[in-house]
């Protein structure tokens, strides 16, 4: 069959989204992969200078998505299906433009960890993703925000004049538009996909890519990579080399034989072929291979102990069979960001398919002959020089014309093209950026691009996502100082780390505001982060207070007001028990709506909240009524350190996740 592009649905049991946090991200969520000073002393030189350059302060202007649960419900996903006699393809166009499964028809063998469910957690930068598949992580060290958001998607023409599927967004942290084009040459064993990230600003900008790929797990999986060396990075916050495969006595390159998660950087040399491969017991399994600009690899396995096959658990459902993952990245680590200057582009190919190989060798004691049999049965398969070809075949397409559209992505990067082009605009052939994709949430800053004013809003509702880039604060800064631009433009100097003029903007904001608790909650996150959580609890108050008076004049509820009472009552509640303010927390908590009060998150608050009113007993049973905490973050503690506060009696395993020797 010739290769075919087409629409298709897949139901899979899932978890709504649900709202984003309307509350600006002033601090970082807490991601996990970062190293102290003295760690990185004793790194070398130019891997040291990447992991400390342009670190995030903040993923403003995105928004964090906290507003999911864990009941699913049988619900229709838009797919897009690529396939050919050899490979079916299916995408997932809203949630990031994740390869959800790749089926190799001949051996009838998926050939990712494909999720049964779609069940959000908090992993992303900015809060929600989800597990299987290949994910493509741009934007900062960690899983990108756009894991869960819709890219667009339409119909190209592929290199072999067949039909290809590109995928393409603007990236919102380092503001950089990418495309992924996707395509199966006919009666390919592989799947070629093209990428390339451009910088349309004249100044450099720092590039983060790590295509991350789910691949099943069990006990005799072995994960291979052309490598003898790897830098081992645990949640314990290490960063150290060691010898591949075995390390303390164990073979890391089998994913159940280490306890803990763990990350295992690839030391891959400057001129081998650059693949990865996993594995099962009989010597088949997935292949991902690229051209040389992609030189990283990195195996991530969960571990064996309880903490990971919990969290193995929490992504899907029970009974799933679990998965370890095999990625490849622009740098050697992902602590690592490289620098892409003004007006550049950078780009390579890659190549997902079947692997089959001598069991007995790629199994076998000798690392050497069983990384030598995978570069073997590669180059039979597809060899190096084909790649290389496919590269620069695919090249000259990636300029061209999308035709049909097939899935719409979010209007921010219209937004910046429709400024851009009163500055000689942004040359982006091949992934346009048109006005019509603009929306309700960028049509008040297209009015202060083109009337210098912010409009003020025609309903009482919590403020939409603010913008930070230079060029947008330089307008706030110009623009008539109602109190929504005073707001906007605390934000905006807040993430270009000029707190103090950021402060004086809420303030001024403040002196006018008739909806006064976004400013006084900017103004609280600001003492508590300058060292004043006594004020800080006193403006939370406040602000909460202000919420509950605005809130009580609409006539009905909404998803918006649900999500920023939520969002707000969690950070009040945390910074007045910080202060030992009990009484003042009880009466945040009982002026929340009960099904509020009923979520896994506000459950373990009220544990806490009676924990600081002396009453273990009563905190205890809420842990031994059971709850869950949806949006849980990657290698969070506060489960454990809470039951420790409790008793002595060994951590439940339904509330075990830690993740690190010695939690």
């Amino acid at each position: 069959m010739a290769t075919s592009v087409r629409r298709a649905v897949l139901t899979l049991p899932a978890a709504p989204l649900g709202p984003e946090n309307p509350l600006p991200a002033l601090r970082p969520l807490g991601e996990t992969h970062s190293v102290s000073d003295s760690v990185k002393r004793e790194l070398p030189r130019d891997m040291a200078r990447q992991i400390g350059y342009e670190p995030l302060r903040t993923v403003l202007p995105v928004r964090v998505r906290d507003g999911y649960g864990r009941d699913r419900e049988p619900t229709g996903l838009d797919t897009i299906v690529i396939e050919n006699d050899r490979l079916r393809a299916t995408v997932l166009p809203g949630l990031g433009g994740r390869l959800h499964s790749l089926h190799h028809k001949p051996t009838d063998r998926e050939l990712l960890y494909r999720n049964p469910v779609f069940q959000p957690a908090d992993f992303a930068l900015n809060g929600a993703w989800f597990s299987g598949g290949v994910e493509w992580n741009i934007g900062a060290t960690g899983h990108t925000t756009l894991s869960c958001a819709p890219l667009n998607a339409a119909l190209v023409p592929a290199p072999d004049g067949g039909e290809m599927l590109r995928l393409w967004e603007w990236e919102p942290l380092r503001g950089l538009p990418f495309q992924v084009d996707l395509w199966l040459p006919d009666a390919s064993d592989f799947l070629h996909v093209g990428v390339r990230i451009r910088n349309p600003h004249q100044g450099p900008a720092p590039v983060y890519w790590w295509s991350n790929t789910a691949v099943p797990e069990d006990e005799h999986t072995r994960v291979l990579a052309p490598a003898e060396e790897a830098w081992h990075f645990g949640y314990e916050r290490s960063l150290r080399r060691i010898p591949v495969p075995e390390h303390e006595g164990v073979d890391r390159t089998y994913p159940l034989r280490g306890e803990f998660p763990a990350d295992y950087f690839y030391e891959v040399p400057r001129d081998f072929r650059k693949w990865i491969t996993s594995l099962d017991g009989d010597g088949r399994g997935l292949v991902q291979t690229s051209t040389d600009t992609l030189g990283g690899r990195k195996l991530f396995v969960w571990g064996a102990g309880r903490g990971g096959r919990r969290w193995q658990r929490w992504l899907t459902e029970p009974g799933t069979p679990g998965y370890a993952e095999i990625q490849a990245g622009l740098a050697r680590t992902q602590l690592e960001h490289v620098k892409l200057d003004g007006h550049d582009e950078v780009s390579w190919l890659e190549s997902y398919g079947p692997l089959s190989a001598d069991a007995g060798t790629v199994h076998g004691a000798d690392w050497d002959a069983a990384r030598a049999e995978v570069d073997t049965r590669l180059e039979e398969a597809l060899p190096r020089a084909d790649v290389d070809a496919a590269y620069e075949a695919w090249l000259p397409h990636a300029d061209t014309e999308p035709g049909e559209r097939l899935a719409t992505g979010s209007g921010w990067g219209a937004l910046e093209v429709l400024r851009g082009a009163m500055r000689g605009g942004y040359r982006l052939p091949g992934t346009p950026f048109d006005e019509t994709m603009l929306g309700e949430q960028q049509a008040p800053w297209v009015e202060l691009f083109t009337q210098g004013t912010l409009p003020k809003p025609r309903e009482t509702a919590p403020p939409g996502p603010s913008l930070v880039a230079p060029h947008w604060r330089d307008m706030l800064e110009t623009a008539p100082a109602e109190p929504l631009t005073e707001y906007h433009l605390g934000v905006a100097q807040w993430h270009a780390g000029d707190r103090a003029q950021a402060v004086r903007s809420w303030e001024r904001g403040l002196q006018l505001a008739t909806s006064r608790w976004p400013l006084l909650r900017c103004l609280a996150v600001a003492d508590q982060e300058g060292g004043n959580p006594g004020r800080a609890a006193d403006l939370y108050a406040e602000s909460f207070d202000d919420l509950c008076r605005e809130r009580g004049d609409q006539e009905d509820g909404s998803e918006s007001w649900d999500a920023a009472t939520a969002a707000l009552a969690r950070e009040a509640i945390a910074a007045l028990l910080a202060g030992d303010r009990a009484g003042d927390a009880r009466g945040v908590w009982d002026r929340l709506p009960d099904p509020i009060r009923k979520r896994g998150a506000f459950r373990l608050i009220e544990a806490r909240l009676l924990l600081a009113e002396g009453d273990k007993a009563a905190a205890r049973a809420v842990f031994d009524a059971g709850f869950e905490v949806a949006d849980l973050r990657e290698g969070a503690e506060t489960l454990n350190e809470v039951w420790a506060s409790l008793t002595d009696d060994p951590l439940p395993e339904e509330y075990d996740y830690r993740m690190r020797p010695g939690d």
